[in-house]
């Protein structure tokens, strides 16, 4: 099968490892070619021990062009390289047909690439979309529609759609929308409780998974309050250099990063999809940086307030936010049932495929 993974961000590539590598546990016959560019170091890592995997550098699409130093897209930009990108596209579709049939590729995925439903299509490979979002619905209001067209018409062919935690997205599966919950790469117990105890070895902290920092310049961190919260302890990712005894950074060669959000006692992160699924499939309360322009993103937050998830702070209520006694006392009470029903799914979602796979004789 071919795989096709968003060039956007680590979120996309980190949860299709949860499913391809529950994929190759559960058939031995699978045979998977990743297709994807920006993260493909990460994972090549996350895969290397298995040779039933191959990779092949190629760019699948552009995602959001972010403001300089901002979480906020820049429309301007963003239609620029969106122009640039439709140039490319009936030659991009004849390029993955060829691909597709020199490689006998015979079943199809994308996360959540269009135009690979187009070469697919037109040779008759079945093929699963499965996202809680596509860039068709993504880019409205940010592009004018007519120029969604191309990507609305490559959606339509997709066999199935397996739809994610949050999606509001139309049924686009010609056969069938399928609906999952959340999914997150596999957690080991023994990793978590390292992790807790290099960074709370006296067992006393409150633990704060801080995932923020990406786009947001270290000047802006360092001023933040919350690292002054009384018995907290934090971790973040590699690149937020916030330089202090109570805050633990990633190392930048550590890839399995879900083992730091089951460490911790909260998560506090943008309404990115992969660090919210690995937060819930570890029960941890999430608090969300608000994001109003990104429509997903409101998706993935009303979703997790419906299911009592989360609590929403904005950027301008973070400047003084601090982690204390009483916000920690009504995390707790919030939290208390809150989970009971949310598992991890990748199990569940990679049978589904694999059914798929096995009834895929039957021509689309």
């Amino acid at each position: 099968m071919a795989y096709y993974i968003s060039d956007y961000g680590f979120g996309h590539a980190a949860r299709s490892v949860a499913l391809i590598r529950q994929l190759l546990k559960m058939e031995k016959d699978v045979r998977v070619i990743i297709c994807h560019s920006f993260a493909l170091q990460f994972l090549r890592e996350s895969l290397k021990d298995d040779n039933r995997v191959t990779f092949r550098k190629m760019e699948t699409d552009i995602g959001y062009v972010l403001r300089k130093d901002s979480i906020e897209p820049d429309i301007e930009k963003l239609n620029v390289e969106y122009k640039q990108y439709l140039k490319k596209w009936d030659s991009l579709i004849e390029q993955e047909r060829d691909f597709l049939q020199t490689n006998k590729v015979d079943f199809v995925i994308s996360d959540i690439s269009a135009f690979p439903f187009e070469a697919a299509y037109t040779l008759g490979i079945p093929s699963i979309g499965i996202s809680n979002f596509t860039w068709y619905t993504a880019y409205q209001g940010l592009i004018a529609d007519p120029l969604l067209e191309p990507l609305k018409e490559a959606y339509e062919k997709m066999t199935y759609f397996f739809s994610l935690a949050g999606s509001q997205e139309p049924d686009w599966g010609m056969k069938g929308t399928k609906q999952f919950g959340f999914f997150a790469r596999e957690v080991d117990g023994n990793e978590v409780n390292r992790i807790r105890n290099l960074v709370n070895p006296t067992g006393d902290q409150f633990v704060v998974f801080f995932g923020l920092g990406m786009k947001i310049d270290i000047e802006q961190l360092e001023r933040l309050l919350i690292w002054d919260s009384p018995n907290c302890t934090f971790i973040v990712s590699s690149n937020v250099q916030v330089q202090r005894p109570n805050v633990f950074s990633i190392p930048k060669d550590y890839i399995e990063s879900q083992h730091y959000i089951a460490a911790a006692d909260l998560v506090i992160s943008k309404p990115g999809w992969g660090i919210v699924s690995e937060a819930v499939c570890a029960r941890k309360p999430l608090l969300i940086l608000d994001r109003q322009t990104m429509k997903e993103d409101q998706h993935t937050i009303s979703y997790l307030k419906e299911n009592h998830l989360c609590k929403t702070i904005t950027w301008k209520e973070l400047h003084n936010f601090i982690v204390d006694e009483a916000f920690i006392k009504e995390l707790r009470s919030q939290y208390k049932y809150a989970h009971t029903f949310f598992t991890n799914e990748a199990d569940m979602i990679s049978k589904e495929i694999l059914q798929v796979l096995r009834n895929k004789n039957e021509r689309v």
